[in-house]
């Protein structure tokens, strides 16, 4: 009897072993708010946690590694990781309809934005899932894109004829629809451009260029959101969540949603004004003040930038993305902020 407990112990045992397991993952970029404040935690120390230590990780991110961020998602779906993070403009090159998630200029808050990301969620899932062989597991966003220039500017006007870093595709479709020249340049390269002349302005999120040192480079400030919010998007290889039990996959999604995406959109809309403050010198800010110039956005220039963007940027996605993108965008995300794309 002693001895068929002892098996039955050692059986036990094994199985917890065999339940336990490591995931590779690889998180956005390593020197911003998004992966310090919420994605390293979660996966050194909440989801293990959460989990009894039964699921842990191996946490890189992309640039640590030295790959690129539109290759992220290319490799997570032939699985050469578990679990990838990265801004998803960086994969439109493999599914222009992903620029769909991230349309500039139509939420202007934290909430809305949210809303706006959660109903394109179903698409964004499908597009991963046929695209990448990958589930979603949370969207969280960077804070609104804004323009960084080491050119004096005093309105949206004086982009015309500028060459300008675009944080995404369908942003650089605006910058060309006002004028301007968009120019591709990966965000570690940004820097050296605007201090070389390579592009004259920048668009990124306020708290990246500050914790990027931008500021050190650049010299007006316009903050109109003509990036939007730059999602960042979590997923997991499909074939890894399929090995999963019910119970893992819930787990892991539960504890994203409430530890990566609720923190990270709690916090979005206070981060904007804070890193204002802090790149300009104007208002409360909780680290060291820099002295941009700060440009002031009218109501002109809202107007005019949305203009473009209806006219001409969104009809012009449409037909790029094909098939019925254009109407489920307007079935979706188009119901909740009341902008229709005229489809052909």
């Amino acid at each position: 009897m002693t001895k068929i407990l002892w098996v039955l112990g050692a059986l036990i045992a094994s199985g917890s072993a065999l339940a336990e397991q490591t995931l590779s993952v690889v998180g956005s970029w390593s020197g911003l708010p998004l992966h310090k404040e919420y994605e390293a935690p979660f996966w050194n120390d909440r989801l293990p946690a959460a989990s009894d230590g039964t699921i842990k990780a191996n946490l890189t991110t992309h640039d640590q590694m030295g790959i690129q961020g539109g290759d992220v998602f290319r490799m997570l779906g032939t699985g050469v990781f578990d679990v990838g993070m990265t801004v998803a403009d960086y994969a439109v090159s493999d599914s222009p309809a992903l620029e769909g998630l991230d349309v500039p200029l139509i939420a202007n808050d934290a909430t809305s934005a949210q809303a706006m990301i959660e109903a394109a969620r179903p698409m964004v899932d499908d597009i991963y899932a046929d695209v990448f062989n990958a589930k979603v597991l949370g969207i969280a966003p960077y804070p609104p894109q804004v323009v960084f220039c080491n050119a004096e500017i005093s309105s949206l006007a004086d982009l015309s004829g500028k060459k300008i870093r675009a944080s995404g595709r369908m942003t650089g479709k605006l910058l060309e629809a006002l004028g301007a020249e968009a120019v591709n340049v990966s965000f570690g390269e940004v820097p050296g451009a605007l201090q070389r002349g390579v592009v004259d302005c920048a668009v990124t999120g306020a708290g990246s260029g500050y914790s990027a040192g931008w500021w050190e480079v650049s010299t007006h400030l316009l903050p109109i959101p003509l990036g939007g919010w730059d999602p960042v998007v979590t997923a997991m290889n499909m074939d890894k969540w399929e090995s999963l039990s019910e119970s893992e996959q819930t787990l892991i999604s539960t504890q994203v949603a409430e530890h990566i995406e609720a923190p990270a959109w709690a916090s979005a809309q206070s981060a904007l004004t804070r890193d204002i403050a802090c790149l300009t010198g104007q208002g409360d800010c909780p680290g060291e003040k820099r002295d941009m110039t700060l440009v002031e956005v009218t109501e002109a220039d809202l107007e005019t930038a949305r203009d473009a963007l209806v006219s001409t940027v969104l009809p012009d996605w449409a037909e790029r993305a094909g098939g019925d993108w254009g109407q489920r965008w307007n079935d979706s995300v188009g119901k909740v902020t009341g902008v229709t794309i005229a489809t052909k």
